[in-house]
């Protein structure tokens, strides 16, 4: 094998960070230093927004201050425009970190002024530059600044003095162009000078539109190649760099419960391993609301935080509708412990609703976190885009150690054991709420189709919405089969008179042989009492007997003692 010798620091690519989330992920440390990076695109994709937060960022967190010199926009509409995004950019040019450059290019002179080359541009530039000690520039749009130029060869050949003039300075630039037919640029020079290319792009798909990057190009380094999602929002760009979600998460043993008793007691007793993916699948009207409630409901219990995400119902209608089986949620939405996010699917694109979960999971940063229902985001795609989007969230909750739980819509006349999603070899733990139609009635009923890593119940129990929230009752199983709802409240009650008239005989013979016992008993104190009376009788005659013996004895003692007496006297008296 070849040995690999040490690179010294003078030879490494240095980078500079962006400060756009996600994207210094992407690029492994952000844009090269001291070199030209072309960002292009079509019209309305971002180029302008992200190089102006490459200044803005750079400028407020990094201390290296910039110039963005554009060739479209004023510097009052500049201003204007990312003023929305809460960049004040008229703070920073008062304080000399950025400085705004408005070049207006009239094409009609140039044609009258004859041959065009860059010498002003350089010289405005560096001005610019060297006034704030400027480490960062921006050209946006590099269309513009040759927008009176036709000859091909003074274009590739003032492009290629500008991209050297930029390296010769060791600035850190970016240059925004617009996307060309069959190429990246209109003129398909720029991505071949360029060190770093990133492609914006903006499509729409089924009427929903999302925005993707991708990194084209970065010389001297590795990157993601894939497109990535990006958001611009109020807080600027975020990008999503999808290729970092890898199976290296830790994984816990401590348990949380669910919020309903019965169940924690189907799980081992102690509920859901905490990180764990859960998905609760079950037709309309089953419950399956009720359940991810109560799980909220005893995560905000505990202190913990939940986040809901709704694409059915309303924060409102959700705090309501829990309301009337006994479970108030408002308290915790006021204590900051529940946030709701309600929104249809629709608004976004898939990997758009991708890329808001995570920034305001991120933001929030719940314990818990509850999607109801997932089956709905296929409307924003397809099942497959659905799938990769939610196997994504998947990795990226188990990183973070967030216990998701997934609700999801089976339809009517299909096999419950399936979803629509194909997630249910990825979960951890997967739930089952059905109807049950029997005796004119549809009743519900849950079970534990698997759960990972605990022993768990293989009951099946009726599972009851009350006023006082919900219970898992065992199903009864009687003559006919499984019976729930009425008919096994009638089968109980039947039940109950048997055992009662069972339990009635029981204790009618047991107070019949009480009396026999009583009377045995008495028998046998009777005969007791009669036995003892004759053995004193006995004894008492005994002792008589015993007695008139003794005195018998006596007699017969004294009569022969007389005898003798009279014997030695060789005669009688006289």
């Amino acid at each position: 094998m070849t040995k690999r010798t040490a690179i010294s620091s003078s030879d490494r690519l240095v980078k500079v960070p962006t400060g756009i989330a996600g994207f210094d992920e992407i690029t492994g440390g952000g844009l090269p230093a001291g070199r030209p990076t072309l960002i292009c695109g079509s019209a309305g994709c971002g180029k302008s927004l992200m190089a102006t937060e490459f200044l803005v960022r750079g400028a407020s967190q990094y201390g290296e201050p910039g110039v963005l010199m554009t060739f479209e926009e004023t510097a009052a509409d500049i201003r204007k425009n990312v003023s929305s995004l809460g960049f004040n950019i008229a703070d920073m040019v008062a304080q000399k970190q950025l400085v705004l450059d408005h070049v207006f290019i009239n094409r009609n002179e140039i044609e009258e002024n004859g041959d065009y080359d860059l010498e002003g541009i350089f010289i405005r530039l560096a001005h610019a530059i060297d006034t704030i000690g400027a480490k960062r520039v921006v050209l946006d749009t590099i269309e513009s600044l040759f927008s009176g130029l036709n000859n091909q060869a003074i274009l590739r050949a003032e492009l290629r003095r500008l991209f050297g003039w930029l390296k010769e300075r060791k600035i850190t630039a970016i240059i925004t162009a617009e996307r060309g037919e069959g190429s990246l640029t209109r003129h398909g020079l720029e991505e071949y000078v360029s060190d770093c290319v990133v492609l914006l792009d903006h499509r729409v798909i089924g009427q929903v539109s999302t925005r993707r990057l991708r990194v084209v190009k970065y010389r001297g380094s590795t990157h993601g190649a894939n497109e990535y999602p990006f958001l611009i929002d109020t807080n600027g760009m975020s990008v999503l760099p999808l290729s970092s979600a890898a199976m290296d998460y830790k994984v816990s043993n401590l348990r949380i419960s669910t919020g309903v008793p019965e169940l924690d007691v189907m799980l081992g007793g102690k509920g859901f391993y905490r990180g764990s993916t859960v998905m609760l699948s079950g037709t309309s009207g089953t419950g399956k609301s009720s359940v991810a409630a109560c799980l909220a409901h005893a995560t905000c219990g505990r202190g913990e935080r939940c986040m809901y995400f709704s694409f059915e119902e309303s924060q409102a209608q959700i705090l309501r509708n829990m309301r009337s089986i006994g479970m108030d949620l408002a308290p915790h939405v006021e204590r900051n412990l529940l946030q709701f996010h309600a929104s249809r699917p629709t608004v976004h694109g898939l990997e758009m609703h991708l890329v808001k979960l995570h920034r305001l999971i991120d933001e929030f940063k719940p314990s818990v976190v509850i999607l109801d229902p997932v089956t709905n985001l296929s409307t924003a795609g397809n099942v497959n885009d659905s799938n990769s989007m939610l196997i994504r969230l998947i990795d990226f909750l188990r990183k973070k150690g967030v216990t998701a739980f997934f609700i999801s819509l089976t339809s009517g006349g299909r096999a419950a054991e399936a979803t629509d999603e194909g997630m249910s070899s990825i979960v951890d733990t997967w739930l089952l709420l059905s109807d049950i139609e029997s005796g004119g009635e549809r009743n519900r009923a849950m079970y534990v189709l698997k759960s990972r890593g605990m022993p768990h119940s293989n009951q099946v129990r009726e599972f009851l919405i009350t006023s006082r929230g919900v219970r898992l009752v065992p199903t009864y199983l009687g003559p006919t089969g499984v019976l729930t709802g009425s008919a096994r409240l009638i089968q109980e009650a039947k039940d109950l008179a048997v055992e009662t008239s069972v339990h009635d005989e029981l204790r009618r013979k047991e107070l019949v042989l009480d009396h026999r016992r009583q009377a045995v008993e008495a028998q046998i104190q009777a005969l007791r009492a009669g036995f003892e009376a004759e053995q004193q009788e006995f004894s008492r005659v005994v002792a008589t007997e015993r007695s008139k013996n003794t005195r018998n004895q006596a007699d017969r003692r004294a009569t022969a003692k007389s005898r003798r007496v009279g014997s030695n006297g060789n005669g009688m008296a006289h």
